[in-house]
């Protein structure tokens, strides 16, 4: 009999320079576990006010200007990508909402495709939106660049429109939101486990996400994780 696959859930902020990091792990995790696992994406708006959250919060460490070199100094240590020196200095997105929001409507399009290749939107979109901002420096805030990005990957836009003109896209954006309270996610990136019973939050390695899988995949499974 088929073992069940193991679900995780994969909480990110487009705007947070930790999970685009990460990406390369969690995709080398797939991979590594194929047929073992399954990720789902969930978008956790914590760059909802960007003014608020960097102009005011990073306000007695610079500013835009502290956090941009704040980002630019994590992406030294990561040179697996690329950091434009322009971001939160010059472009700076109001919030990562409407870049979520524009998500979920690509990711009603995966649900409703009966093709493989359509199914692969959302995960090709999620990334293209990410190198967008951080590797050339784009406003992912304003819904013309966002569009801009969906047409140069051969998303037809009146398709994104339908999804978002009738509620849709946001009643998919606002359930997620609420995720974030009921789950008692701390930030981005968050993978949650074994029925929401492990959680792995922040600049988590490579390995102790691969460890956290073979644990869950090992006989007896969650039942183990729990000992005491």
């Amino acid at each position: 009999m088929l073992k069940k696959k193991i679900e995780i859930s994969y909480y990110s902020d487009v705007l947070c320079v930790w999970a685009y990091v990460a990406q390369i792990r969690l995709e080398t995790l797939k991979e590594t576990f194929s047929d073992k696992i399954e990720v789902t994406p969930f978008h956790v708006t914590l760059f909802g006010d960007t003014a608020t959250r960097i102009g005011e919060g990073w306000a007695d460490r610079g500013g835009y200007a502290g956090f941009n070199q704040h980002v630019i100094e994590i992406g030294k240590q990561f040179p697996h990508v690329a950091i434009n020196r322009d971001i939160w200095k010059i472009c700076r997105p109001k919030t990562s909402g409407n870049a979520h929001l524009f998500l979920k409507a690509i990711q009603l399009l995966d649900s409703n495709s009966e093709t493989k290749e359509n199914k692969e939107l959302l995960k090709l979109m999620e990334w293209q939106v990410r190198l967008a901002f951080f590797r050339d420096a784009r406003d992912i805030s304003d819904m013309a660049v966002l569009f801009d990005i969906a047409q140069q990957n051969g998303i037809n836009r009146a398709a994104i429109e339908a999804q978002l003109n009738d509620g849709s896209a946001m009643s998919l954006f606002t359930s997620e939101m609420e995720m974030k309270d009921k789950h008692k996610l701390e930030g981005s990136p968050t993978y949650v486990l074994n029925n929401n019973r492990q959680k792995l939050f922040g600049n988590v390695g490579y390995k102790i996400m691969k460890a956290n899988v073979q644990e869950l995949l090992s006989e007896g499974g969650g039942k183990q994780a729990s000992w005491c």
